[in-house]
């Protein structure tokens, strides 16, 4: 009989594709979300390329597939993870899943950055909606294995090798093993540090299984599932807040806009195509961790400079008769642009990972898409908004103004 599995946050770029994934394995699946991510972006006026089909009408596509092709069926529930805790404990015990993926975190770190009220709902939906599973796990499912993605940008970027996790140190003739130091970049990647400390507690005092995927960034518009039919496509967002610097780069490309890139450019940065998140996950899940144990595997293929990524769109841009510039901006982010990165990332490797590697030929594919899909762009969403340093909150009455723009420089 195949797993039960349970997906927070599966109407997201990854938690739906991982739904699919898993389904189209033989698994039961089941989705929790709220939407709460939707209303994230409409706040900052977001929308991904291609607009996303609620989820309830997602899943009834895919299970009349699925009931043609004998693969597993994916139910819903609506629920906030971070505000729903006893209606959470009590789903779980109801489909008593045997491994829950946890992605029901808010992703961005401009989102964050932009006001004291954006830093306190990110930290509250990502801290407390962890503990709440953790303590609907403990209580209910104590032998169910969570599968929590994380990030990269936990560790910040050390002037020493990146470990997976955890960190063998010597101090006045003595020997331990600790989680690996932490420098957090933004009030997001910060809710995520706490999100991985209070999980290695619960293992090291609740017994319960843990593996964290310190994940980089993701890229990539298709995987198996989503390209089966119209309307099971996952988004592509492309903004300053809630996109990726690649995307970002993508759609400039796609518009000849020149890509604008964050001060010099040398920081450096894992990245992974969306196929190989499912299958980390998937590895993941395949080979829980066991009883007691914080396991961590950093997510990542391979490690570029902002620099080199923006070259080599542009050189698939130009491939496909585009005429693609670079421009450098202020900086609107706190972060070392000249730093040591590089990361260890042996464990999922060891399981079985072969990885889709960032070539010419993808991203020239991703650009044509987005060139299909050019007259849906906001290109004011293009352009940074939030700076770490000064973001803040209007404070008249309980409403929150709208940031206005900051001022972005030219430099070269």
């Amino acid at each position: 009989m195949m797993d039960r599995i349970c997906i927070l946050g599966g109407d997201g770029y990854l938690g739906w594709p991982t739904a699919m994934s898993f389904a189209a394995k033989g698994h039961r699946v089941l989705v929790v979300d709220d939407g709460i991510k939707r209303r994230w972006e409409a706040e900052v006026a977001a929308r991904p390329l291609v607009a996303i089909p609620p989820l309830s009408e997602r899943a009834k596509l895919w299970n009349r597939m699925a009931f043609q092709r004998g693969a597993g069926q994916i139910d819903c529930a609506t629920l906030n993870v971070a505000s729903d805790p006893e209606v959470l404990e009590e789903v779980l015990a109801g489909f008593r899943p045997a491994t829950i993926i946890h992605y029901a975190e808010q992703p961005s770190a401009p989102f964050s950055m932009a006001s004291r009220d954006k830093a306190v709902r990110t930290q509250h939906n990502n801290v407390v909606g962890t503990l709440n599973l953790v303590f609907a796990v403990h209580a209910r499912l104590p032998d169910a294995h969570i599968v929590k993605l994380g990030t990269l940008g936990e560790y910040g970027t050390p002037n020493i090798d990146i470990e997976e996790g955890w960190l063998d140190l010597e101090h006045n003739g003595r020997r331990d093993r600790v989680l690996f130091p932490k420098k957090p970049g933004s009030i997001y990647h910060l809710s995520k540090v706490h999100d991985s400390a209070n999980l290695e507690f619960a293992c090291r005092v609740y017994n319960l299984r843990v593996t964290d995927l310190n994940q980089g960034v993701v890229y990539g518009i298709e995987t198996d599932q989503t390209a089966l039919a119209e309307g099971l496509h996952t988004s592509f967002h492309y903004d300053a807040v809630f996109g990726t610097v690649l995307n970002r780069f993508i759609v400039q490309a796609a518009l000849g806009l020149p890509l604008s890139i964050y001060g010099r450019g040398h920081q450096r940065r894992g990245f992974l195509d969306i196929r190989d998140t499912l299958r980390c996950v998937d590895l993941a899940a395949s080979n829980p961790a066991k009883r007691g144990e914080f396991r961590v595997f950093n997510q990542l293929t391979e490690q570029f400079s902002i620099r080199e990524l923006a070259e080599r769109v542009t050189a698939a841009g130009r491939a496909e008769g585009l005429d693609v510039e670079v421009r450098h901006l202020d900086n609107p982010r706190v972060e070392a642009e000249d730093h040591y990165y590089n990361v260890r990332h042996s464990g999922l490797m060891q399981l079985g990972l072969e990885p889709h590697l960032l070539s010419i030929e993808l991203l020239r594919g991703m650009i044509r898409t987005v060139v299909e899909h050019r007259h849906a762009i906001d290109q004011s969403s293009l352009h940074p908004q939030i700076a770490w340093r000064t973001g803040a909150e209007a404070q008249a009455g309980e409403r929150e103004e709208t940031l206005a723009p900051q001022p972005i420089r030219l430099v070269g």
